[in-house]
């Protein structure tokens, strides 16, 4: 990013910080939540039941449209050529070979490309999705090493695949920083995430940290991870008249329309991006090269284009999570109260985007400390850039904190668990705010009897059975409830007595669909089978996002919004022969097809005499939820408390997970049975994390070296143990349905969990992630 940039952001923040002030004095009726929502005391029966996935059926029969799977007439298909040096100009590019392939249509490079705006990079503006802000293919400049210089189009996947291994590129290379210790050598750099500096300083943690009865002072650090979603990374394009029509693989339509309809400078309601299934996002499926060249090419041939990413495509124009160094230093006293909490370190970007791995969060709300030093900087990469990674922050910031935390019991003599429920804060120790809802100690003592934590014996190595050492670690899980501003809902209410939900959401596999139709149904008194839950599609109303798991807060509150002006407009047609007449729509519910006065069942009146008597086939209405101020005004956090038992053979080092158990604090859980597979996709995902994935790059040219899922290694089945989850099921009175975000807090935690089971199975502290066997031996 620019020194503008920079400014932009500098500027944004401070009014940021102004307005959180303001918003945390204000009195809670103010605060959207100030009045907990009706259905966290309404229960009519569809909130909180294990109901299967209603897209289930469409996806186990094979008729689930997924964006690679769209036929359209008279389309092409696209291979990418990518740069295979870090920095510098193409010097000569030669596709005659390519071009006089069987099958080829066009090959599309720098020089015969269309003419596009600069992109706008993710949080520039607020529908501003791209992962950088690098022009695409509109010179010969190479700013990473697998950037696109050429898209080869053809009849055929097979024909275009080939033909991009005929064209020749060469290049003219300058000096670039692939390097970590040359950057850090050449200067580090406060690092900002959402507009706000990544610091936290309250007294003077290093002096008391000096003082501290007992203390630990530790480097921990994690390596690069890459997505790897199930779905490659898809696109089906066409323009159809003025229309540009993409079928993609998103976790955000709306901002993706409204970034290519700016690149290609034409009305955003031009531009119709349509995702109805997505086989697994995690932060990876946003905007990238790869959907603005399909659209290119297909303006440049004049045909439809499909592309695809191989899976090494995915490596080279996807960015995943960077690196970190983190420094964790604790002091306590000798009943383990803590007295300086620092967690400090480093972290590693582009200059072109603004997406430095946060890897403090967890740590400004987890313990209360007397002291409080947190810190991140950054240092500038001529690489891929980096963008959210599931949980990013809190996934990797939990490995070093909560480590910490073991180590410091281990110095202590102290049961880790009870190290940290002795030190609960009574308030957010970063900023002062009251939690909404902290149930975590709950958390804490229910997991542990459940997964038999008095079992544990503390004592490093103390437990064999024959060549297999046995632990059990534990740590805490940590995630922030969001709720991102622009959402908005329309409800359509039939005289058959249905109802149609129209909101720009995501189904990335978590079961949006089935949860929110459960809520919807709820709210309007209605069946399931009497809802319809329509999202993937920029042209349905709202800016939804789906990560940072907030998309259920972002819906629940907008399809709020939407019932309350359906509730108005209805009592208008109702008039003055209902029994509702008279009644403020404060007065009424919701309940058994129609409305009824909440504390008087008898007065009612269904859905479908209402609309007859008015003669109206139908009734339609549209609200956006409030904006989300109680992020302000209260500390709104997901918690859990992981436990994990593993065995680590004494002749191999092999480590091998045998139970893991999250106890889990996340408010009201509208689905158990979405809400359970959400959790243990969590956790396998933090396994993952904690014993094997690493993306290897070699700083000599900037190069991923493992871009394959035969070399960059995730769990597979028999890498997965009994996975158990629980939960506290306490609505949090200020969230919308009283339910903060499952689909992160799964993989915080996990990590650190496993490397502290492994401390008490071998007595061998490993700060470096991940926890591969060479490790052990």
């Amino acid at each position: 990013m620019s020194i503008a940039d920079d400014a932009k952001q500098a500027v944004q923040g401070a009014m940021q910080g102004i307005m959180a002030k303001a918003v945390a004095l204000a009195p809670d009726s103010w605060i959207p939540g100030g009045d907990p929502d009706p259905l966290i005391r309404e229960r009519y029966g569809h909130v909180g039941k294990p109901l299967s996935r209603i897209d289930g059926p469409l996806k186990v029969t094979g008729r689930a449209t997924f964006a690679a799977e769209f036929p359209i007439e008279h389309m092409v298909y696209a291979a990418l050529v990518f740069s295979t040096i870090p920095k510098g100009r193409i010097a000569a590019l030669e596709t005659a070979h390519a071009r006089c392939a069987p099958g080829v249509v066009a090959v599309m490079d720098h020089r015969n490309a269309p003419r596009l705006a600069p992109p706008p990079v993710f949080m520039s503006a607020p529908k501003a999705a791209n992962g950088d802000s690098l022009p695409i293919m509109q010179g010969g400049e190479i700013n990473w090493n697998g950037q696109p210089v050429a898209v080869v189009l053809a009849e055929t996947q097979e024909q275009a695949n080939h033909a991009a291994s005929l064209v020749e590129v060469a290049y003219q290379e300058t000096p670039a920083l692939t390097g970590l210790a040359e950057a850090r050598a050449r200067g580090m750099k406060p690092a900002m995430f959402m507009g706000q500096p990544l610091h936290d300083e309250r007294g003077d943690a290093e002096a008391a940290l000096a003082q501290a009865d007992a203390k630990v002072d530790a480097i921990y650090s994690t390596p690069r991870h890459n997505h790897n979603a199930i779905e490659l990374h898809g696109v089906t394009v066409a323009w159809q008249g003025d229309v540009l029509r993409i079928h993609d693989a998103s976790q955000l339509v709306a901002h993706t329309a409204w970034s290519i309809a700016s690149m290609f400078d034409m009305p955003e309601d031009k531009v119709i991006i349509t995702s109805p299934f997505v086989g697994g996002g995690f932060g990876g499926k946003c905007l990238w090269q790869h959907q603005v060249l399909a659209a290119m090419a297909a303006r440049m041939c004049g045909r439809p284009v499909r592309l695809v990413l191989s899976r090494e495509g995915v490596y080279r124009v996807v960015g995943g999570r960077s690196p970190t160094e983190q420094r964790v230093a604790l002091g306590a006293d000798r009943d383990g109260r803590l007295k300086a909490l620092i967690h400090t370190g480093l972290t590693v970007k582009t200059a072109t985007n603004a997406m430095p791995e946060p890897f403090i969060l967890p740590t400004r709300s987890a313990y209360a400390s007397e002291t409080l030093k947190l810190d991140v900087q950054t240092v500038e990469l001529d690489m891929l850039a980096n963008t959210f990674m599931r949980a990013p922050g809190e996934s990797v910031g939990t490995f070093g904190l909560e480590s910490a935390m073991d180590e410091l019991a281990e110095v202590l003599g102290m049961d880790p668990v009870e190290l940290r429920i002795r030190n609960e804060p009574e308030k957010d120790p970063g900023s002062g705010l009251p939690f909404s809802s902290r149930h975590i100690v709950e958390a804490w003592r229910a997991g542990a009897q459940r997964f038999g934590w008095d079992r544990r014996n503390p004592h490093p190595g103390a437990r064999r059975e024959g060549e297999w050492l046995i632990g059990m670690g534990c740590a805490t899980a940590t995630y922030p409830y969001y709720r991102m501003a622009g959402g908005a809902a329309r409800i359509t209410l039939t005289g058959e007595g249905r109802a149609v939900v129209d909101i720009a959401a995501h189904e990335m596999g978590m079961g949006t669909a089935t949860a929110q139709t459960q809520v919807a149904a709820e709210r309007l008194g209605l069946p399931i089978a009497a809802v319809e839950f329509h999202y993937g599609d920029s042209t349905l109303p709202g800016v939804v996002l789906a990560g940072g798991s907030q998309q259920t807060a972002a819906i629940g509150a907008s399809v709020g919004a939407a019932h309350r002006e359906l509730v108005k407009a209805l009592l208008k047609l109702a008039g003055n022969d209902s029994p509702l007449a008279g009644l403020k729509p404060d007065e009424v519910i919701s309940r058994d097809q129609g409305l009824c006065k909440s504390d008087e069942p008898t007065r009612h009146e269904s859905y479908a005499s209402i609309l007859s008597r008015a003669r109206q086939e139908c009734i339609s209405v549209e609200a956006e939820g409030p904006p989300p101020l109680e992020t302000m005004h209260w500390s709104m956090h997901s918690h859990a408390a992981m436990f994990c038992e593993l065995r680590v053979n004494a002749v191999t080092g092999e480590p091998r997970v045998s139970r893991f158990l999250g106890s889990f604090d996340c408010g009201r859980i509208l689905n158990p049975k979405t809400a359970a597979s959400q959790f243990r996709g969590g956790i396998i995902m933090g396994l993952g994390l904690a014993l094997m994935e690493e993306a290897q790059f070699d700083e000599r040219n900037g190069r991923v070296m493992n871009p394959s899922l035969s070399e960059y290694h995730v769990p597979v089945h028999m890498d997965v143990p009994d996975i158990e989850v629980i939960w506290t099921d306490i609505p949090d009175p200020h969230a919308p349905m009283g339910a903060r975000g499952i689909g992160e807090i799964g993989i915080t935690g996990t990590g650190a969990a496993v490397a502290n089971a492994i401390y008490n199975a071998t007595g061998k502290r490993v700060r470096d992630l991940p926890i591969t066997l060479d490790k052990l031996l």
